[in-house]
């Protein structure tokens, strides 16, 4: 009796010291707003917006101990629409990121599944449309150069180093799946960040094949209802550098895409005009990005930016000039309002099919868009 009941305990107490070296974490984010455009395919328009700033989400992050400074890690991350309740990214489940792999103290992380490519994991957070100061609607013309996540990369094998005395490097892969296709709809990028005290630079590239037109391997890295474009060849690459002093943080982000053989544009992250045909040509688009931010009290927050993108489409050469703005007040740890507006003026457009194009609202009539949203955020 005695050793029934010492064996009972004693397993009590090894699935208790078990439980607890593994954890998971359901966790989200809803953002809720209204927002004003004052052109949208030539017409004002109210209308109820989800993820003006942060696409809405809810996902489950997990980790098991496995001794040595290693663990098993897994994400999936599920986004949707919370004024209608649909599923984002195409109807995916996990849209947003579906991955599981191996983390260690000393080396750093591989992870297997639907994930972040480098550009948005490095450089992304220097600009404010990777970070909840700005997000969605702060993003440059059509997302071109993919800052905010656009698109995300299908049977991907990523390696994420560990911080080495504020170094980290990156690089990911994205398998075509096809037999005697082997670049057919693949995805590669590298990224590396340094941070120093309050100095933060970052760099990063990425490039896609044979993406985007339906007619290509739809079972490949990026899909066409993810990317923005129809070419032969994506590359996308940039630099940004930040600096924060006190409540203050300033910032220069550059980034350059590059296209061989763009057949379509697509209006994928402005909710607005479609499909653009284009003659097969190269495009080119190359973004100046100057932000900054400031906490003017532990509960409120102003920041800005400006965007200068100098672009080539078929043959002619339109220019964007974006002004955007953002004020958030903390009503809590996890709960703030906001209001934010972006001005963009576009020139140079000579005939083009192309407007002015605040993401995530719509592309306008002409080279003017103005737009305005009042949102709350919560997390859990």
């Amino acid at each position: 009796m005695k050793k029934t009941l010492m064996v009972a305990a004693l397993t009590g107490v090894f699935a208790t010291a078990a439980h607890a070296q593994s954890s998971v974490t359901l966790y989200g984010l809803i953002d809720a707003g209204i927002t004003y455009t004052n052109n949208q395919q030539g017409h004002s328009n109210w209308k109820a917006t989800s993820g003006s700033v942060n696409g809405s989400r809810w996902g489950l992050r997990g980790s098991e101990d496995l001794g040595g400074g290693l663990k098993a890690i897994f994400t999936l991350e599920n986004g949707f629409n919370i004024m209608n309740g649909t599923n984002g990214q195409g109807g995916r489940e996990f849209g947003r990121q579906a991955f599981v792999g191996l983390s260690s103290n000393q080396f750093g992380a591989v992870t297997l599944g639907r994930q972040y490519d480098s550009v948005v994991d490095f450089l992304g957070p220097l600009a404010l449309t990777g970070t909840q100061y700005g997000g969605t609607q702060f993003a440059h013309p059509f997302d071109n150069d993919n800052l905010d996540n656009t698109f995300r990369v299908n049977n991907s094998v990523k390696y994420t180093s560990a911080n080495y005395a504020g170094f980290k490097l990156g690089a990911m892969y994205g398998f075509s799946n096809e037999a005697g296709g082997f670049a057919d709809n693949r995805a590669y990028s590298v990224g590396a960040s340094y941070n120093y005290g309050p100095l933060n630079v970052a760099a990063a590239y990425m490039q896609l094949n044979n993406v985007g037109s339906a007619t290509n391997n739809v079972s490949g890295a990026v899909t066409t209802d993810n990317t923005p474009f129809v070419a032969s060849r994506q590359r996308i690459f940039g630099g940004g550098i930040n600096y924060a002093f006190g409540p203050a943080t300033v910032g220069f982000v550059f980034t350059q895409t590059m296209l061989d053989n763009a057949t379509q544009l697509t209006n994928v992250g402005s909710q607005g005009a479609g499909n653009i045909a284009l003659n097969g040509d190269s495009m080119r688009f190359t973004n100046y990005e100057v932000n900054g931010r400031y906490n003017l009290t532990p509960a409120l927050s102003i920041a800005g930016a400006y965007t200068y993108t100098d672009s080539r489409i078929e043959g002619e050469k339109p220019k964007f000039h974006q002004f955007s703005l953002q004020t958030a007040y903390a009503l809590s740890k996890r709960t703030d309002v906001y209001l934010q507006g972006e001005y963009q003026h576009m020139t140079d457009q000579e005939g083009l099919p192309v407007g002015a194009v605040i993401n995530g609202v719509g592309m306008s009539s002409n080279g003017n868009q103005v737009s305005a949203t009042v949102g709350m955020r919560h997390r859990f």
